[in-house]
C-alpha cells in the first residue's frame, strides 16, 4: 500500500514494526498510540532492531539456561543411574562370590562321591596335622572326632574310623557308599549336615557340620553351661530331636532308624538347635551276618524289646527318645525312674513329685507358667515313650505333633507326681488324632 497517505491504528493492542511506507512514517503519534508493542521510524516509537536485539539476546540467554538446566539434569541422572548400576553390580559380585565360595567349599567335601577322592583326603590330613590330639574333641559310638578349619569359615568336624582288615563284618565298600549316599540326601533342619566321607585303606573318617556347643550330655553336665541352658531352650530341643526323628521314621523313603539315639548323639549349635547325629555309619553290618542280633546301642538308652527282638523297629527310636527328653528336663539320665516304669510287676507307689527330679539348677520352683506346661507336657509324653510294650509307644510322628500344642495344665506343677504322669497312656495322648495310622 506504498499510496496510502494517512493512517489511524490507535488503541488496536498492536505490536510489531510498523511497514516502512509514508502513511507511517509520517504519521503523528497520536494515531499509533495505545497498541502493545510498535516499533518504527516515528517519534516516541523505539527503533525495531534494538528491540529484536534485545528480544533475540533475551531468547540466547534463555536457551542457554535452558540448555544448561536440562545438561545438569542428564548429567545428573546419568550419575545416578551409574552409581545404581555400579552398587547392584558390585552386590551381585559379592553375592555371587559367596556362593561361589559356599558352593567351593561344599563341592570340594561332596567331591569324594563321584571324584578328586585324594585331593579331599590329603585335605582333611593336613588340616588335622595327621589327626593331632589337639584338634580331638571327643568320642563318640563309631570313632573319635577332631575339629578342623578346612578354609576361612569353613570349620568341620571330622569322624575318624577303624577300617581294620580284622574286622570282618564290615561292609564291602560298595554297600558302604550306598548308606553314606543315602546320609547326603537326608535335608532336615535337626539333623546333621553330612559333607563327605574317605574310606582310605590305613584311614576310614566322615566329615560332618561342625557344632559349636558340643552335645547335649556335655551341656548338662557342665554346672555353667546348665544354668545358661534355659528351661525355653531345653524345650525347643526336644522339639528339635522329636521333629528329626518324625522326619526319619515318616518322611523318609525307605525309614531310617536311628537304633542309638543319647544325649552323647544330639549336638547342639550356638542358637541351642538340636542337632541329631552319629547314625553309625561306620559299622554297618550286613543283614546275613550274626551280629545282626546283637544288641546295638548304648546301654540306658536301649528299649527293652532289643534283649529278645532279632529286628529294630521305629518304637526302639522312641523308646530312646523318652530317655533323652526326661534327661533333658531333669539334667541327667533318669535312672531309677525308667527301671521302675520297666518293671511291670512293682506295685510300688512312688510319692516323688515331679517338681523334686527336675534339674535343680534352673530352680524349678520358679518355672514360668508357658515353660510349665512344656516341660509336663514333655514329661508325659517321655513316659508313654518308655511303655515295656513296643505297641503302647506312640509314634514319632504323634509325639512331634503334641509338642507343637500348647496344653493347659490341669493342676499346679507343684502337685503333678510321677505316678500320675506314668499312669497316663497312650491312647490318652493320642485320643484326638483320628487320623494317625496304626503303628507297631
Amino acid at each position: 500500500m506504498l499510496a496510502l497517505t494517512s493512517i489511524d491504528v490507535s488503541y488496536n493492542d498492536l505490536k510489531g514494526p510498523l511497514p516502512n511506507v509514508k502513511a507511517f512514517n509520517e504519521a503523528p503519534f497520536e494515531v499509533i498510540q495505545h497498541n502493545r508493542g510498535l516499533c518504527g521510524n516515528v517519534v516516541d516509537l523505539p527503533k525495531c532492531n534494538s528491540i529484536g536485539s534485545e528480544k533475540h539476546n533475551q531468547y540466547i540467554g534463555t536457551r542457554v539456561i535452558v540448555i544448561l538446566i536440562l545438561s545438569f539434569l542428564g548429567f545428573l541422572f546419568f550419575s545416578c543411574t551409574w552409581a545404581i548400576l555400579v552398587i547392584v553390580n558390585h552386590r551381585q559380585r559379592r553375592i555371587i562370590k559367596k556362593d561361589n565360595y559356599e558352593r567351593a567349599n561344599d563341592l570340594d567335601f561332596m567331591r569324594i562321591l563321584s571324584y578328586d577322592g585324594k585331593v579331599f583326603y590329603n585335605r582333611i590330613i593336613e588340616a588335622t596335622e595327621g589327626f593331632d590330639s589337639k584338634y580331638y574333641v571327643g568320642e563318640g559310638s563309631y570313632g573319635i572326632v577332631y575339629k578342623a578349619e578346612i578354609s576361612k569359615g569353613q570349620t568341620v568336624a571330622i569322624k575318624q574310623t577303624s577300617s581294620s582288615q580284622e574286622d570282618g563284618e564290615i561292609v564291602d565298600l560298595i554297600s558302604f557308599e550306598r548308606e553314606i549316599q543315602a546320609l547326603t540326601n537326608i535335608r532336615h533342619r535337626n539333623i546333621v549336615k553330612f559333607y563327605g566321607f574317605s574310606s582310605h585303606a590305613q584311614r576310614c573318617f566322615l566329615v560332618y557340620e561342625y557344632m559349636e556347643r558340643g552335645s547335649l550330655r556335655t551341656t548338662l553336665n557342665d554346672d555353667e553351661k546348665a544354668i545358661e541352658f534355659t528351661w525355653d531352650k531345653r524345650v525347643n530341643v526336644i522339639r528339635g530331636i522329636a521333629n528329626a526323628l518324625s522326619y526319619m521314621h515318616h518322611e523318609c523313603s525307605p525309614s531310617l532308624i536311628h537304633r542309638d539315639l543319647t544325649s552323647n548323639n544330639i549336638l547342639l549349635d550356638r542358637h541351642y538347635e538340636a542337632h541329631v547325629s552319629d547314625f553309625g555309619t561306620a559299622r554297618l553290618l550286613r543283614p546275613d551276618s550274626s551280629n545282626w542280633t546283637l544288641i546295638a546301642g548304648t546301654i540306658g538308652y536301649i528299649a527293652p524289646e532289643l534283649a529278645f527282638s532279632t529286628m529294630p523297629t521305629e518304637k526302639c527310636d522312641v523308646y530312646s527318645f523318652g530317655i533323652v527328653a526326661l534327661e533333658t528336663i531333669m539334667g541327667k539320665h533318669p535312672g531309677d525312674h525308667v527301671s521302675w516304669e520297666c518293671s511291670s510287676s512293682s506295685q510300688i507307689e512312688s510319692p516323688m513329685m515331679l517338681k523334686d527330679v527336675l534339674d535343680q539348677r534352673l530352680s524349678p520352683s520358679r518355672l514360668h507358667f508357658r515353660d510349665a506346661q512344656d516341660v509336663v507336657l514333655i514329661a508325659k509324653l517321655a513316659f508313654a515313650c518308655l511303655q515295656a510294650n513296643p505297641r503302647l509307644r506312640p509314634s514319632m510322628r504323634q509325639i512331634s505333633r503334641e509338642l507343637c500344642i500348647q496344653v493347659p495344665l490341669e493342676m499346679p506343677l507343684s502337685t503333678i507326681s510321677l505316678k500320675q504322669l506314668r499312669d497316663l497312656s497312650v491312647k490318652k495322648i493320642g485320643a484326638h488324632r483320628t487320623d494317625e495310622p496304626a503303628s507297631l
